[in-house]
């Protein structure tokens, strides 16, 4: 099985779901897809890059895929889930708001470089809200090294106002994943 890492964020209601709901559902989707599945908490981003808009609600998963499985394969399957819970590529704005992102952070020790695909994602280090979530899941499934990595790569980063929600919207998320 091949160990598989994905940050998600929702800064945008879609179908009238919330961007809570709309994680809760992408969850859902992704269990149907990880072999044993490890969900952070939620945590409250302001937005980077560009900083006009809501702040994101972000998260992230690892979990398992088979051996057979390609990282395109799963790209298919984010896409499909980010689709069905609203995200339209061709009309939103780089790094703007929308419903439902998936990147896949980490795929097993596999590096790549193409169009459609960079792995490990290549701005993973720079952003605390992967970060923080992913260093919350590994607590309980990796190794050290990898963990002192995520903390030597978050020691460098600026205060980016990543805030883990509180425990009502921890409770609300929870019971709709569950």
């Amino acid at each position: 099985m091949i160990r598989v890492v994905l940050g998600l964020g929702s800064n945008a209601p879609y179908g009238g779901l919330e961007p809570v709901e709309l994680l809760s559902g992408a969850c859902r989707e992704l269990k149907k897809i990880l072999a044993a599945p490890v969900f952070s908490s939620l945590y409250e981003t302001k937005a980077m890059y560009y900083e006009n808009q809501q702040n994101f609600y972000n998260m992230a998963v690892t979990g398992f895929v088979d051996d057979s499985a390609s990282p395109f394969e799963l790209l298919d399957e984010i896409h499909r889930i980010e689709e069905q819970f609203g995200r339209n590529r061709s009309k939103e704005i780089r790094f703007g708001p929308r419903s439902l992102d998936i990147d896949i952070e980490e795929f097993g020790s596999l590096v790549l470089n193409v169009p459609d695909l960079i792995l490990p994602h290549p701005r993973m280090n720079e952003r605390a809200f992967v970060l923080i979530p992913v260093l919350e899941i590994l607590k309980k499934s990796a190794d050290c090294n990898k963990k002192e990595a995520i903390y030597s790569s978050l020691k460098k980063l600026p205060e980016q106002g990543v805030v883990q929600c509180s425990k009502t919207v921890q409770e609300k998320f929870l019971s709709l994943t569950c």
